[in-house]
């Protein structure tokens, strides 16, 4: 299984769009989805994250509950990626992104046209969008 998650809400941008950093929402947004990971029972053995500092915080927080680290992945810094490559063939894999490219790239896997909010959650089984979790259901399930 494939799981997904957009980066949360970040810095608007001044400068160096790669360089903008995760809000204090943005940070609470990535809390709720590690905990609701574990609460669901997911155990993530990779995540892959877009080397832009709110990618690869958003992927820090979020993998601090599951008790991995995660790898940062070029592939992921924007624009259409193969998620097949980019997931390395690990079994149950989180990969931390952005917009467009992650919808696309369910799109492209499923035939399914969804919108990932900052912050949520989506997984892909095979041909199959399995699951899709805004944040506010993040964080009810995690309690936070």
């Amino acid at each position: 299984m494939i799981w997904l998650l957009r980066h949360g809400a970040a810095e608007d941008a001044d400068g160096d769009d790669a360089a903008r950093p995760l809000t204090e929402k943005g940070r609470r947004q990535a809390v709720a989805a590690g905990k609701a990971l574990v609460e669901l029972g997911v155990e993530i053995d990779l995540c892959f994250a877009s080397p832009k500092l709110r990618g690869i915080e958003t992927a820090r927080i979020a993998c601090a509950a599951l008790g991995i680290e995660p790898q940062t992945s070029e592939a992921l810094r924007g624009g259409d990626f193969d998620l097949g490559e980019v997931a390395g063939g690990g079994e149950q894999v989180l990969l931390v992104g952005h917009e467009p490219d992650l919808s696309r790239a369910v799109h492209l896997a499923t035939g399914a046209r969804i919108e990932l909010k900052k912050g949520g959650v989506a997984a892909i089984d095979g041909a199959l969008l399995a699951c899709l979790l805004r944040p506010a259901q993040l964080r009810r399930i995690a309690g936070v």
